[in-house]
């Protein structure tokens, strides 16, 4: 089961992918172009050239998983035209909605950027 943890990032292949591929040759591919690691826990997203198939791969602690969806009706956005190189960076929120076949996906970025907590600085907290 894909988790809802907070921490799991998502990657897109910026190329389209031939949807035969199998656990060995994503894991590949996630190594070797999104440069990640596939047994991080993360999700990594591959798409078909048609666009009507897409593929999610990630690992849930005991082996690797491949969630399949083809759309009947209509055509999953397509991920390369947001970036043309490497792994694109998108929400859980951004994937649900690309599982979903939302055409809001990839127009632009739908979440902003991830929240990097400031160091609190100590010299404002004197106590007089």
């Amino acid at each position: 089961m894909i988790t809802d943890d907070r921490r799991v990032r998502v990657f897109a292949r910026a190329a389209p992918t031939d949807m035969r591929k199998s656990y060995d040759t994503l894991a590949a591919l996630v190594t070797l172009e999104l440069g990640r690691e596939p047994t991080s826990g993360d999700l990594f997203l591959f798409v078909g050239a048609r666009l009507k198939n897409a593929k999610v791969l990630f690992w849930d602690g005991s082996g690797l998983c491949i969630f399949m969806k083809r759309l009947e009706k209509g055509r999953f956005a397509a991920p390369w035209k947001r970036s043309a190189d490497g792994a694109i960076s998108m929400s859980r929120a951004e994937l649900s909605l690309f599982i979903e076949g939302s055409q809001l996906v990839f127009i632009g970025a739908l979440s902003p950027n991830e929240y990097e907590p400031k160091r609190v600085a100590t010299a404002a907290l004197t106590v007089r």
